[in-house]
């Protein structure tokens, strides 16, 4: 027991630090250009250049708010910071979702990957709006399900890299890896936190039968 505690307090650290580093890494274009940081994306600017840049502008300040969303400590002895730290994350999924969707379908990657980057910002902002709703209604179990649900599609963000990365070390052609990276970096979060979210209930149904 005390292991699978340890590994999962390691595993925590290692996708908050995941999650800052790629916020941080994600305005390389701010030093390099679009041109010379994300080539296979510079088509953008010819077709929506505001609401290219509101999206990669807005999305890594989601990603970095995550590790300290989910920090129990940060929402027992900080609640005000946590809520401010909230609306802020709302605020970038909405801005950057919104922009999202209407970029997806500008991809020069096909109908595949644009239907599944579309997807998910209809499901990011979704989740997201859910978790509000209900965190304005004081219904916190709810709330915090809602925004489990919004943390795992914002961490498609890191998925997608990771995919990315390890397609390009395959030698997988470009045009081929992203259409189904497009799909993957979102829709297995999604149901492994279903399945987590699904597991917790039940084990919470079990401990009050129990008591």
């Amino acid at each position: 027991m005390a292991r699978t505690i340890q590994l999962n307090r390691v595993g925590t650290w290692v996708a908050a630090a995941a999650c800052v580093a790629i916020a941080l890494v994600s305005y390389r274009f701010a030093i390099f250009g679009v041109q010379e940081s994300m080539p296979f994306m510079a088509h953008h600017l010819e077709t929506g250049r505001i609401l290219f840049f509101a999206h990669i502008a807005l999305a890594p300040v989601a990603l970095a708010c995550l590790p300290f969303q989910l920090s129990p400590g940060l929402r027992r002895n900080m609640p005000a910071v946590h809520r401010w730290l909230g609306r802020i994350y709302v605020l970038a999924i909405f801005l950057s979702g919104i922009a999202g969707f209407r970029i997806a379908f500008s991809t020069a990657a096909g109908p595949v990957a644009a239907v599944g980057f579309a997807a998910l910002a209809v499901m990011w902002i979704g989740a997201t709006a859910m978790g509000l709703v209900h965190g304005i209604r004081r219904n916190i179990p709810k709330h915090r399900t809602w925004m489990l649900r919004s943390v795992a599609l914002t961490f498609a963000a890191v998925t997608l890299r990771l995919y990315l990365s390890a397609s390009m070390s395959m030698g997988l052609p470009f045009e081929i890896a992203y259409p189904a990276i497009a799909w993957l970096c979102w829709v297995p979060n999604a149901i492994v936190m279903e399945l987590y979210l699904r597991r917790r209930g039940t084990l919470g149904r079990e401990q009050m039968a129990n008591a």
